[in-house]
């Protein structure tokens, strides 16, 4: 299970606290408004952002472990996609140093890609460029996976097309835990167990996603508001 134990992290003027659980194995829809602190607290539990206090942890801590040496993946919107480099060479960068580069095809298959070894970037759709970046972290193999409104600029159709397939072979096939920020309620219905509301400073507990749409607390029932 991955933890923030009294944590706290400063950056300027804002200070965001978290003193949370995440559930194993599944996804937990990060949801605030704009500022809230949803993207900096995956930064810092990717190691992208100092802490100024408190412990991140999946069993052991690592506060003090460098990006690299977390068990962590993170997705942009951008789908931090190299445009010199194939999508295959692309992909292959989630391998662990002893993979085996010829699973590649195989996982390239397993979201839709097929053939596309050899395309660069700029030959791919958004939506094929989604995939191949779910791709890269299927390879990676890493037990947290955080995800910073990746399908954003998608539209409805094939961004639910890509929630569904982001479940299915991170959570379903691999078994990890997914901390997904979103600005859509809709998004966490649709494929979140629970949702973590950020607001005021701190990231409150985790809920199960059908209990608190059911009963919100009063800042999401008016962010819920405003985005209806």
């Amino acid at each position: 299970m991955l933890t923030c134990k009294d944590l706290r992290i400063s950056q300027g003027d804002f200070v965001l606290a978290a003193d949370v659980a995440f559930p194993k194995a599944g996804v937990t829809a990060i949801i605030g408004a704009s500022g809230a602190g949803k993207s900096t607290l995956l930064l810092a539990i990717a190691g992208f952002v100092a802490v100024a206090s408190g412990d991140v942890a999946h069993g052991d801590p690592f506060t003090d472990a460098a990006p690299g040496k977390r068990p962590v993946s993170m997705l942009f919107q951008d789908n931090n996609l190299f445009p010199h480099l194939s999508i295959g060479d692309n992909v292959a960068l989630g391998l662990p140093k002893s993979g085996d580069a010829s699973v590649v095809a195989d996982v390239l298959a397993c979201v839709g890609l097929s053939g596309m070894e050899e395309r660069k970037p700029a030959a791919l759709s958004g939506g094929q460029q989604s995939r191949a970046a779910l791709a890269r972290l299927l390879l990676a193999e890493r037990q947290i996976v955080l995800l910073d409104e990746p399908f954003a600029a998608l539209g409805p159709g094939l961004k639910d097309e890509m929630l569904d397939l982001m479940r299915t072979v991170l959570v379903e096939q691999m078994g990890a835990t997914v901390l997904m920020i979103t600005h859509d309620p809709d998004d966490a219905r649709r494929v979140a167990d629970h949702v973590a509301w950020v607001a005021d400073g701190r990231v409150n507990v985790p809920r199960p996603t059908a209990e608190i749409f059911a009963d919100p607390p009063a800042g999401l029932r008016a962010y819920m508001g405003q985005m209806g």
